[in-house]
């Protein structure tokens, strides 16, 4: 348990930004629109964002509530947009219908990528076979990360299936890390990390007065003391 714990911050601008990195964020998960779970932001904040602060940002790629893909052309439009401005990780994820990875869009998104490192996020949890998904998407470039909560409703919910999942890292399909978030707890920590969990991921735990209010840093700074504990 030597290896220093992951933890990352969903920030919607630069005071959020600021804070996360002052409590202890490693990394941001930058989003806008968190009514409908999180859109791509824009241009705008993230150069904001990327000039307030020195830790790495991931910024999400979706268009829509939901995990439909939606109109594949204008998310590789911002995909490379983003890269142009200096965009270096990502976060995307898109189901088909039938509750598999939607590949085509996944391929094309990940194609103007040019290599960066992108998480597949919570789509997972809403996926017909999460292993079936992970087996669909293992060769793709770049996929470092699943940004999971076991389950559709949450942690709680989700908890035996993430730490089975944890027991088959290094596995086909299983190489990248665990991102653990969604109705996560700090009481959730210690079992995650000790079956070998070493990410971690908040959005309203950094935000004790709810999504209107900005990120605390002292929240944050609570979070990175229990991953260190």
């Amino acid at each position: 348990m030597s290896k220093r714990a992951l933890l990352e911050v969903i920030a919607l601008d630069a005071e959020d930004a600021i804070a996360a990195q002052a409590g202890g964020a490693d990394r941001l998960e930058l989003v806008t629109d968190m009514a409908a779970d999180g859109l791509t932001p824009s241009l705008e904040t993230f150069a904001e964002i990327r000039s307030s602060v020195g830790i790495a940002l991931r910024v999400m790629l979706r268009l829509a509530d939901g995990f439909a893909a939606g109109d594949v052309s204008e998310l590789v439009r911002r995909a490379r947009e983003l890269r142009d401005a200096g965009a270096e990780e990502f976060v995307l994820g898109f189901l088909d219908e039938s509750g598999g990875a939607d590949v085509a869009a996944v391929e094309a998104v990940v194609g103007a990528l040019d290599g960066c490192r992108w998480t597949f996020h919570r789509a997972v949890d809403r996926a017909a076979d999460r292993d079936a998904l992970r087996k669909q998407l293992a060769d793709l470039p770049g996929l470092d990360t699943y940004l999971t909560a076991g389950a559709a409703g949450g942690v709680d919910e989700g908890l035996p299936t993430l730490l089975a999942e944890a027991a088959r890292s290094g596995e086909p399909g299983y190489e990248p890390r665990i991102l653990v978030g969604g109705g996560l707890r700090l009481d959730h920590v210690p079992g995650l990390r000790a079956a070998g969990v070493d990410a971690f991921h908040i959005g309203g735990a950094a935000r004790p007065h709810g999504w209107d209010a900005p990120v605390s840093a002292e929240a944050v700074s609570a979070w990175r003391r229990a991953l260190d504990a």
